[in-house]
């Protein structure tokens, strides 16, 4: 029997589910053209059926029980926007189980629970698309599957989190300390009240999960993700990058060598003239290198209702044409290699340090005898300034062994000579 619609499901009406519920309303006719159906919200899922929501809902749309999306025939397409892992992924696997495409922007979900999820998409048929997942209106799932499917990608090197790129950006701009622009930052609504996901790099990594499982084929485990945040980084380092022609950014970083993959998310200092270096506020940018295609660059607005909305209600469109041709499913997983991961301590880059050290001739040569003695060769040294009794001073080593420099700060640490190790960031993108 030919389809005269295709019926859609919300799970949620927060506020993507808000901006995935306008689109579909207000560009319908547009919609309708371009998958050659209507497309309907049937039903949306809400804790509380009578709270205002600010715009008018379709009257009979809204539920409080998940069966009314998940045991109907007239829904197609169920669109998971609950965020968190519970009940999202126990309603998403019972949509697939019914034979119902999955549209979802959940990175958490995907992330931890991504193998279940594609083997029930694969065993019952279906679609499991989730575009807005990652980098929010930005598309790079659809291209790193489809349009760069014919590359070897070496590397993958992004911002992907919009909250801690506003924060270091007002740093820069400013001056400002980071408890300032934290609080700043959640007063505008960057920020959560509990920012820990962000500022602590878990949110980048949750994605960087996504984006180097499906780039390098092989599924990446979130505990083998290397995690530093940005909550070390001082108005000084910002200072001093700046006096060194670099900016500070939370990258997201994967690359496949020949020890694995590695894969991590850090403070790094990037050159200005780096294309990631100009990518401020909240925007989020991901630089793709390819062995045919070289490199390229997506930018735009990596969260926010309507972004976000933007790719979760492409994806319902590409699961309604899949439906309407009788292909479902036919977007598959592309994990299909079983590549490790390589241990953090033989990945390589530079590294700039910065020191307190007691202000009295010798200390530099003794902490360079240290770092020479574990392979860590120093590219320049710069002393900052000097209380009579302190001196701060800032390094920045040559390419080395994250185990070498390590092992060397290890030891410099407990050198009579030195007050503190205040903090050590990697040097990406040269």
């Amino acid at each position: 029997m030919s389809r005269c619609k295709i019926g859609v499901g919300l799970l949620g009406m927060g506020t993507v589910g808000r901006g995935v519920y306008r689109i579909l309303m207000e560009n319908q006719a547009l919609i309708e053209q371009k998958v050659g159906l209507p497309v309907k919200v049937k039903k949306i899922l809400v804790r509380d059926v009578t709270k205002d929501r600010g715009f008018k809902v379709e009257e009979g749309l809204l539920t409080d029980n998940a069966g009314d999306i998940l045991d109907s025939p007239d829904i197609d397409v169920v669109v998971e926007v609950l965020g968190g892992i519970r009940p999202a992924l126990d309603y998403s696997l019972q949509a697939l189980k019914r034979g119902k495409s999955l549209v979802t922007a959940n990175k958490d979900m995907i992330a931890e629970h991504g193998r279940e999820l594609f083997e029930a998409a694969a065993a019952n048929g279906c679609d499991l698309l989730f575009e807005g997942s990652v980098g929010g209106g930005i598309p790079i799932i659809r291209p790193l599957k489809e349009c760069l499917a014919a590359n070897r990608i070496h590397k993958i090197m992004g911002i992907i989190n919009g909250t801690t790129n506003y924060m270091l950006t007002m740093m820069s701009r400013e001056g400002l300390d980071f408890q300032s622009v934290l609080r700043e930052a959640q007063a505008l609504g960057y920020a959560e009240a509990d920012p820990g996901a962000d500022i602590g790099g878990y949110d980048a990594a949750r994605k960087l999960v996504i984006l180097a499982s499906i780039a390098f084929n092989t599924r990446i485990a979130l505990d083998k993700v290397y995690v530093e945040g940005i909550t070390r980084i001082t108005a000084e380092d910002i200072r001093y990058a700046a006096e060194l022609n670099y900016v500070v950014k939370l990258l997201a970083i994967a690359k496949e060598s020949e020890e694995g993959i590695e894969v991590r998310v850090h403070p790094a200092l990037l050159p200005k003239n780096h294309p990631l270096a100009s990518v401020n506020d909240v925007y989020n940018a991901i630089f793709v290198s390819g062995d045919a295609v070289g490199d390229v660059m997506f930018f735009g607005r990596g969260a926010g209702e309507m972004p976000t909305a933007s790719a979760v209600v492409a994806d319902v469109m590409n699961a309604a044409r899949n439906l309407i041709k009788k292909v479902p499913g036919i977007i598959s997983c592309t994990c299909f290699e079983e590549k490790p991961v390589k241990p953090m301590g033989l990945t390589s880059t530079k590294y700039y340090i910065r020191l307190k050290v007691a202000d009295k001739p010798g200390v530099l040569a003794g902490i360079a005898f240290v770092l020479g003695s574990n392979e860590v060769s120093l590219a320049s040294v710069i002393q900052k300034h000097t209380d009579g009794k302190f001196a701060e001073i800032v390094l920045v080593t040559h390419e080395v062994l994250e185990r070498n420099l390590q092992d060397a700060l290890r030891i410099i640490k407990e050198l009579s000579t030195v007050n503190e190790i205040s903090n050590v960031i990697r040097v990406e993108g040269e």
